[in-house]
């Protein structure tokens, strides 16, 4: 079989008219807007060129090269590059239950359910129906959040970062805020407390050292330019050994008796006593509450489980005053955001439901049994001839909450991890991203790491299927290995 020449392959490579002339094309024009197939097929036929020019498939029969099927092939593969959402679902394998990248936690069915609801048709948005008359947006969710947490008021905004902007610049624009120097936090994105506390005009007085703070240092720090006691909860990280920081009621008796608002925030922001089920300690929002501080704010994605918001509570004059601040409406939610944070507040009416039901407490709270079961049911979906192609091995291991929450709590998991025998393992790792849909895994030790605690059960049947996809294409080249699968569990 003799090779193509490079210059009359070129020459054969068919113009945009003359493919889109063709029948099959027609078909795709019926299906897909004409600017999108246009482009596919420049694309591809641009494609076609780059393999000539590499010298890839000259050996091969002419016929072969420029067959229609596979120019076909070359344009449908364009096409669904083109219409496809480019935010998609992905199989979160990391063991980071709050992953920041894969867009933090899930939600609830009826949070998704209430959505769709509101999303479909007309709602009473800002329409009250009691009194017939325009309405109040956040009155939806404002209720249930006072009750929840015991605060006097609430107000919700689009994140925590945006909470904490609009509460400084309301309060603090042109003053002081003192606050702990081993508070001044940067958590994922680039977001530092003092960037935010520049933006909003207010001007920061850090006290103490990064380990040390006591109340005689806000005292000192106190002025005729003060305008507000700042504490934030250090959620991303702890600072151990000697250490000291002044609790959050002694900065409240510090503000009343200064007549200067206190305000905190309190970060992830969770509603349940995660002690009691055996987990890291963290402030919860009624505890925070109950200490008399006049603002606190917190994120509705991470530890509570709802939807990206910010969430601002505390006494009734001080909400009053960041509700009319013109930032507020810039900064403000949509309906389908307060849909899902109302559907995913209710829940913690009954704590023993919210912890059984919000995915994230959930997946907090899930054993190494069940876990293991998940991972013995992805290894037994697993062909042999797979196995044949990778050592896998199942085993103990540690998740992370992530999120900036709980940084020194460490969760027993259990992992299925695949050391690929013909293929590299970011290869691996980089095919299942790649693949329908995309695993998001990690790697460890020339391992790919797929940690069950972040995998659904019925993401089981997906994630065989990927896994086999990406290992079977080299299923030919070794027919002699043995199953290399082993449990160390």
């Amino acid at each position: 079989m003799s090779p193509v020449p490079l210059r009359q392959a070129l020459r054969k490579i068919p113009s945009v008219d003359d493919i889109l002339s063709r029948e099959e094309i027609l078909d795709l024009l019926k299906i897909h807007p004409r600017a999108i197939v246009v482009e596919a097929v420049r694309k591809g036929l641009g494609r076609l060129r780059e393999e000539i020019l590499n010298g890839e498939g000259l050996t091969g029969p002419e016929e072969s090269l420029f067959s229609f099927e596979r120019l076909i092939s070359l344009f449908q593969k364009e096409i669904e590059a083109r219409v496809r959402p480019r935010l998609r679902r992905v199989i979160n394998a990391t063991g980071i239950l709050i992953h920041t990248n894969l867009g933090r936690v899930p939600l609830h069915p009826a949070a998704m359910e209430q959505m769709v609801e509101v999303a479909k048709a007309y709602s009473n948005l800002e329409y009250d129906l009691l009194l017939g008359e325009r309405g109040d947006r956040y009155s939806h969710v404002e209720e249930i959040l006072c009750r929840l947490s015991g605060a006097e008021s609430a107000l919700v905004v689009n994140n925590n970062a945006g909470a904490v902007l609009l509460c400084l610049n309301t309060i603090s624009e042109g003053r002081e805020v003192v606050i702990s120097r081993g508070e001044l936090v940067e958590i994922g994105g680039g977001f530092r407390i003092p960037d935010v506390m520049k933006r909003s005009g207010a001007f920061l007085k850090e006290v103490g050292t990064t380990n040390r703070t006591h109340p005689d240092d806000y005292q000192k720090a106190i002025g005729p330019e003060t305008a507000l006691l700042m504490k934030v909860h250090t959620s991303n990280f702890r600072i151990m050994g000697f250490t000291s920081e002044v609790p959050l009621n002694e900065l409240v008796r510090l503000g009343k008796a200064h007549h200067l608002p206190v305000m905190e925030d309190l970060g992830s922001g969770c509603f349940v006593d995660l002690l009691q089920y055996g987990l890291e300690r963290e402030p919860t929002v009624q505890e925070t509450v109950r200490t008399g501080v006049d603002i606190v704010t917190f994120s509705g994605d991470k530890l509570l489980g709802g939807p990206q918001a910010g969430i601002i509570l505390g006494k009734k004059d001080s909400l009053d005053t960041i509700k009319v601040n013109p930032l507020a409406r810039a900064l403000r939610i949509d309906k389908l955001t307060l849909a899902a944070l109302e559907s995913t507040l209710l829940l913690y009416l009954d704590e023993q439901r919210a912890m059984q039901e919000i995915p994230i407490l959930r997946i907090l709270g899930q054993n190494k049994g069940q876990l293991k079961t998940r991972a013995k049911r992805l290894l037994k979906r697993l062909p042999e001839r797979v196995k044949e192609e990778a050592r896998i091995t199942l085993r103990e291991d540690v998740s992370q909450v992530g999120g900036g929450s709980l940084p020194l709590q460490e969760l027993p998991t259990v992992v299925l991890a695949i050391r690929p025998l013909d293929l590299s393992v970011n290869g691996l790792g980089e095919s299942l991203r790649r693949g329908e849909p995309p695993v998001i895994s990690r790697i460890a030790n020339d391992e790919l790491i797929l940690d069950m605690r972040t995998v659904f059960d019925e993401e089981i049947p997906m994630l065989a299927a990927g896994i086999e996809k990406t290992l079977s294409k080299f299923e030919y080249r070794n027919p002699k290995h043995e199953t290399n699968s082993n449990s160390q569990i």
